[in-house]
């Protein structure tokens, strides 16, 4: 879940990433043991983390990617301090808590990010992800690089995927008539600075985290992409990956 997938000059929007550190120390690790993990038949299904940065179609690939088999993907339901309208059915489309309830669990780091929107909070809890799993659902997230380190549990074992933005000149054909847009429906047209900006982003993020993403995916396609995607869930979920020792050492595989 993103409330803001990019910069955004609206004073009604405002976005606060919840980050148990600095941001950059989880980058500053220089080397961590890894071992041979196979998932087995018995085992939950691992965690699928998309990152990207804002525009390049993180939130769309995800929706893809549920909508293909809604059965076995699963957004996990993200909470909310605003008021549940008529149409709406608890624990479907948010789960609504009272404001003291949602500042307790982020005070518990039960929150993986968290933010503000029209004066309401909205969050995605480590409880809705370990909801979906338990189901033994394959729990599909898209997160800020920032709460890497928060998700990095031998229990969740996610595998994240990095979504890039192809080169600018690309974008500039397959984006010049695609909008921005987020899970709170702020749609703007893409800019040519936006795409810089999207290309800049990218390259900071394979720079500082890189070392954590399991796979990358070129966006240059939706649907090619959305393919490439689909494979490297069965992938992960299926085939002997590399992750960090602590995973399998710290605790029973569950």
């Amino acid at each position: 879940m993103r409330l803001c997938r990019r910069k955004c000059n609206y004073s009604h929007l405002a976005c606060h990433i919840h980050c148990l550190n600095s941001c950059y120390c989880a980058a500053a690790v220089p080397y961590e043991e890894v071992v041979r993990y196979q998932r087995q038949p018995g085992d939950r299904n691992r965690l699928i983390v998309l990152i990207g940065p804002s525009g390049v179609g993180v939130n769309e690939l995800r929706r893809q990617l549920i909508g293909i088999n809604p059965h076995l993907f699963r957004n996990a339901v993200p909470h909310t301090t605003r008021a549940q309208k008529s149409y709406e059915e608890n624990g479907r489309e948010y789960h609504y808590v009272p404001k003291e309830t949602f500042e307790n669990m982020v005070y518990n780091y039960r929150m993986l990010e968290y933010g503000e929107y029209k004066g309401h909070l909205y969050g995605t809890s480590i409880d809705a992800v370990h909801a979906v799993l338990d189901e033994g659902k394959i729990c599909i997230v898209d997160l800020e690089p920032y709460s890497i380190q928060f998700i990095r549990t031998h229990d969740l074992k996610p595998y994240m995927i990095f979504i890039k933005p192809p080169s600018v000149s690309s974008m500039k054909q397959t984006r010049k008539n695609a909008s921005i847009i987020t899970d709170y429906y702020v749609n703007m047209k893409f800019k040519e600075e936006d795409l810089q900006e999207m290309e800049e982003s990218a390259k900071k993020m394979e720079i500082q985290f890189g070392q954590f993403f399991d796979q990358l995916i070129v966006n240059d396609n939706l649907q090619e992409a959305c393919l490439q995607l689909v494979s490297a869930v069965h992938q992960a979920q299926n085939e002997p990956q590399w992750v960090p020792a602590t995973w399998i050492c710290s605790g029973s595989q569950d």
